[in-house]
Order: C-alpha cells, then structure tokens, then sequence
C-alpha cells in the first residue's frame, strides 16, 4: 500500500508520503491534532485529498492527477473507530453485517459466523450495543471491520476508550488479528508503549508532516530529534555542548557525560528514558565513577509496582540559593533598582526547574534505598543516553 497525500487543514497541511508492507501494521504516533486520523479518513474515502496519490496492491483508490477518487463503499478498506460508531438500534449481527448488503444471503451468514468466532463474540449476535461492555462493542466493531475481508484494516485509537482491564483484552485481540491479517494494517494512537508492543515499523506524525519512520525499535531506542524522543515517551531531555568526542556537557543539569556513541555532528540535546535512570545503592562512589552524580528528591509519585521519583542533581542549599534576591542594588537609585530586582527574581525563580531527573523504578529496589541519607547516588549509563538535534 502506497500513500502520497496532500491536505490543507485549518491550522497546518498534511502532507505525508509513506508504505505499508503486508507482514506487520504501520504504528502511526503523533499528538492529538497531528493530521494522524484526517489521514485514515482520506485513505478510507470518508475526506478528499487535495493532491496525491493512494494505491492497494493494484488498485488505485485515489489519483488527483488522474481524477481518480473511488467511493468508500468500493475501496475495500476497513475502518475501526476511535468510539466503536456502532449503531444503537441495530444488534450486533445487524451491526457486523452492515457492509455486506449486498452479497448474498448464505455469504452474509457465513461471514458473519467466521467473524464471530475470529474475535470472540460468538452467542451475542442478538443483543444490542446497549448491552455490551467496553470491550465487547470494540469486537463488534473489529468483527465489522473484518466482515467485508478488507485489503487494508485501519484502526484509530482502538484502546483509548477502554479501562485498563478491558485494554489489555483488545490489545490481546489485536495482537492475534495481526498476525492472522497478513495485509496491509494502520494503528493510530499517541501512546508509544501501545504501539511498541503492536508494531514493528512506526511513522511519527508531527503537524500533518513526518518526524520519523522506520523500525520501531531504532526510534525507540535513537530518536531522530528532541520532538520524536518527547512523543516517544522520553522524559529526560537536556541541551548538550560537546566537549569531546565522546563527552557532552548537560547544560540544563549542570554536569558532564560520557557517551558509547562517537558524536558525529554538535548534538543539541541529550536524552535518557526514566526507567533506564539507575541509583547507586552501595557506599559513595569515587569521584572517578562513570556518569555518577549525587541527587536530592524532590518529589516522587507511586503507582502499584512501580515510583516515579522526581530528583534535583543540585543541593537544596543551592537550589535555595538560586532563588534568593541579592542584597546589592547595582549601584541604581532604589524606586529603580527595587522594581528591576523584583524582575530579575520572578524570572530566575521561574527559569529554575523543579527538578532535574524524572526516573522510575521497581518498588523492590526503592525499598532498599528509600531510607538512606541523602544524596543518594544516581547512574546515566553512557549506552542509556542519546544524542540528538533539537
């Protein structure tokens, strides 16, 4: 599947050229507003693109150079909403086999039994949308989506309307559809764990323009740019000077670090991910140790397995410190200088971050630290960091 579009939407123009290969689904990341489902609309016929072109296999769904823009119901893709769109009045069977009006009666039936089964809603064909769960009106709308056998499936935000629970048993669902489909797949979201644990290849979307594209794992792991490391999740993101060939200075957390990678052009930031920061729990380390700083907590926030904890690699003292107004004047008449120190104070105040390093970890080891003297002692592992442009 070939997609090369172009629209131009209030705020920004789409504009995205990529493929989708049949082995595994495309993970499409972006922000909310990014241009990500507008994109599955013009491929699924609902919205017309303005320029471009949109193949499947050897069909063409939409040429503006050829005037070519097949209707919906022909282009034999399937289209899973972000809220289900089931139709209230409808049961289930009634909902699943709305796409196959027309095909013939013993054809509906049996596609809708195949289906029912496929993703497991077998014996509620009679029921009403009403009276289903979260997670059995998304299979009813996989099980739509699947019934016209699509040559494309699209899904859009298929768990964001569901409960931890009810997520994990459509993610599940997902997962053995996929690798059943065996044809071109699309899932839009704007969670990276979601699409990390989905997909292999992954397009990140950024103001109706790609940010990044390839293997999921390499994105993942070296982000292109600041923005992708922020949408992949990256918490930890610091300008960087460098130093040497295989040391940066971390402007924003006021200290050096050591890099596995050669750097290969002056990066503009550093990054680390919050569940690779790791703390130093036997006696101090010397000063000599590897990307080994003291930390302060400044706050932390727990969750059943796991604590974020929000640290500062400055003293409370100086942290203090920073936001203390000085006693001299600059030598100007005081209703000048009062006015310009109070300035200078709100803005240092507010330029200075609460904390520097947001990381996560296990509960089992923050009960082994949690009670010792501050500083404690954190760990940025030179494979752990990347280098990347702004």
């Amino acid at each position: 599947m070939e997609i090369q579009i172009a629209k131009q939407l209030p705020d920004f123009t789409l504009d995205l050229a990529f493929q989708v290969q049949d082995d595994a689904p495309l993970g499409i990341l972006g922000p909310s507003g990014a241009g990500k489902s507008m994109l599955l609309r013009c491929i699924a016929g609902l919205e017309t693109p303005d320029r471009g072109c949109i193949t499947l296999r050897d069909r063409i769904l939409f040429d503006s150079a050829r005037k070519i823009d097949a209707p919906a119901r022909l282009r034999r893709v399937g289209l899973l909403f972000q809220h289900f769109a089931l139709f209230p009045h409808r049961t289930v069977a009634e909902n699943i086999a709305f796409g196959l009006r027309h095909f013939p009666l013993a054809e509906r039936q049996s596609r809708l039994a195949a289906v029912t089964r496929q993703t497991h809603i077998a014996g509620l064909e009679h029921r009403y949308p009403r009276e289903l769960s979260g997670g059995e009106q998304q299979r009813v709308a996989l099980a739509r989506a699947l019934a016209v056998d699509p040559e494309a499936l699209m899904l859009d935000e298929p768990l964001s309307a569901l409960d931890t629970y009810l997520r994990g048993q459509i993610e599940a669902q997902l997962q053995q559809t996929f690798s059943e489909y065996g044809r071109p797949a699309l899932l839009v979201t704007h969670s990276m764990e979601e699409a990390y644990r989905l997909c292999r290849r992954l397009l990140v979307i950024s103001r109706g323009r790609t940010a990044a594209a390839g293997d999921i794992e390499e994105i993942f792991r070296h982000p292109p740019s600041a923005e992708v490391a922020r949408l992949a999740g990256c918490k930890n993101i610091c300008r960087a000077r460098p130093l040497s060939p295989r040391e940066v200075e971390a402007v924003d957390w006021g200290v050096r670090l050591c890099v596995a990678r050669a750097i290969p052009q002056a990066p503009a930031c550093v990054g680390i991910r919050a569940h690779h920061i790791d703390f130093v729990e036997s006696a101090m380390p010397g000063a000599s140790a590897e990307n080994v700083f003291p930390c302060w907590l400044v706050r932390s926030s727990e969750t059943p397995f796991r604590i974020t904890l929000f640290v500062s690699l400055r003293p409370p003292e100086s942290r203090a410190a920073a936001t203390q107004p000085p006693h001299e004047s600059d030598g100007l008449p005081d209703h000048i200088a009062a006015p310009a120190q109070q300035s200078r104070n709100a803005e240092a105040r507010s330029d200075l971050p609460e904390f520097d390093l947001q990381a996560e970890v296990f509960k089992e080891k923050w009960e082994r630290f949690r009670d010792q003297p501050q500083p404690w002692h954190v760990r940025l592992s030179p494979s752990a960091l990347f280098l990347m442009p702004e």
